[in-house]
């Protein structure tokens, strides 16, 4: 371990920390959740490191730790984390912090072209650290936490400033800095977008392909597990599993014994909750032709005859691109976005770089390129509602 780690379960504790840090320009942070585990996901550990100093903080015996989000939300102060996404989402749902001037080591290592992007394989890489895994899927709500946790817990920032200052350095020797900086302003600002009640059951995979009235079934089983679910804190694949409900939508049983005869679906459910289960295939059962769910429709495109041929072409473009940058192609730009300039089919980098949907950086590297190869096409219809969903395969 590099350095001593303190651990703050204290409101007290937590202010002398921070009165001794100081200002300081730079701070690395992980958290740890537990959505493996727990049916509702919060913060159960903030582990977080500046140049001289290393804590883990508890937050759940304590107050909210004010002093890191003003830390955190402080423009002045750099932020470093590998992977921010989830950290984002959940420091704003249970503190309504929006980070500020993030660094995150994973996009910087993507776009380096660095294909084993995990933390464990770029410390090895750069420090020859190898990480233990064995605590990765551990259920951090438990306390106390052992000692072997708050060890795996703590490398997860100890050694995150220095793999910053590496990582920023190759950056600006390849001349990607600026792509590095518009990536991490657009990290600002992330969290959950809210959702409407009950439409959980949209989001099961799988679920496009039941009928409308199998999925009036769906919804009242999701409904009826992730009430369950909540009630006794646990994640939902661990009370009955999507695989599970999907089965009982299609079959609709009627009795305990066809219910008992599904494939994987829990003993314990059964004996306890069987009649719950069946009731809730019975509502499904009741709803009426007009009222059974359906998904959103998205405005569809006009068919386009030479659409897979303009993809193609954008391809192509963009794989001989990633080929000279040493870059992932996915990483360089993806397919959906590929789409989109498909269809707009842009006759000057300029029209390409008002359609908004790629960096600046992304338009630097490929924008005459993909001017190019859709020289020979035409715009054909207007964008579809929303945004990202294609009509089309992904041959």
């Amino acid at each position: 371990m590099k350095g001593h780690v303190e651990y703050l379960d204290a409101n007290d504790a937590i202010a002398s920390f921070f009165a001794r840090a100081g200002h300081t320009a730079r701070v690395a942070i992980d958290t740890e959740g537990a959505s493996f585990h727990k049916f509702v996901d919060r913060i159960y550990l903030i582990q977080l490191s500046t140049v001289d100093r290393h804590a883990i903080i508890d937050p759940l015996p304590i107050e909210p730790p004010a002093a890191l989000g003003k830390m955190l939300e402080d423009p002045s102060v750099e932020v470093i984390f590998h992977d921010a996404d989830y950290d984002l989402r959940l420091l704003h749902q249970d503190y309504g912090w929006q980070v500020r001037s993030i660094f995150d080591t994973r996009v910087a290592a993507q776009l380096l072209g660095i294909t084993s992007f995990g933390l464990a394989a770029l410390l090895e890489q750069y420090f020859g650290v190898k990480l233990d895994k064995k605590h990765q899927r551990a259920d951090w709500s438990m306390r106390p936490l052992t000692p072997g946790m708050l060890e795996y817990a703590a490398q997860d920032t100890v050694h995150l400033l220095g793999l910053r200052d590496r990582l920023a350095d190759e950056l600006k020797k390849k001349k990607r800095w600026t792509w590095a900086e518009e990536e991490f302003l657009r990290l600002e600002g992330t969290r959950w977008p809210a959702e409407a009640p009950g439409t959980a059951f949209l989001r099961v995979k799988g679920a496009r392909d039941l009928t409308r009235r199998e999925l009036a079934l769906l919804r009242e089983l999701v409904i009826w597990r992730d009430a369950l679910a909540l009630q006794v804190d646990k994640a939902s694949f661990r009370v009955v599993g999507n695989e599970v409900l999907l089965e009982i939508s299609r079959l609709a049983p009627a009795e305990r014994v066809a219910l008992a005869a599904i494939k994987g679906m829990p003993r314990g459910i059964i004996e306890r909750h069987g009649t719950d289960v069946l009731a809730a295939v019975k509502r499904g059962l009741a709803v009426s032709e007009a009222d059974l769910p359906r998904f959103p429709k998205s405005k569809r495109w006009a068919r386009d005859p030479d659409f897979d041929a303009k993809v193609s072409r954008l391809k192509t473009a963009r794989d001989e691109a990633a080929k000279r940058l040493e870059i992932d192609p996915g990483v360089l730009c993806s397919r959906d976005r590929m789409e989109i300039v498909a269809r707009a089919v842009p006759r000057s980098v300029d029209e390409l770089s008002v359609l908004g949907e790629l960096r600046r950086w992304q338009v630097n590297e490929l924008g005459d390129a993909f001017v190019a190869a859709l020289k020979e096409f035409k715009p054909v219809a207007e964008p579809a509602a929303v945004a990202g969903e294609s009509p089309y395969s992904d041959n």
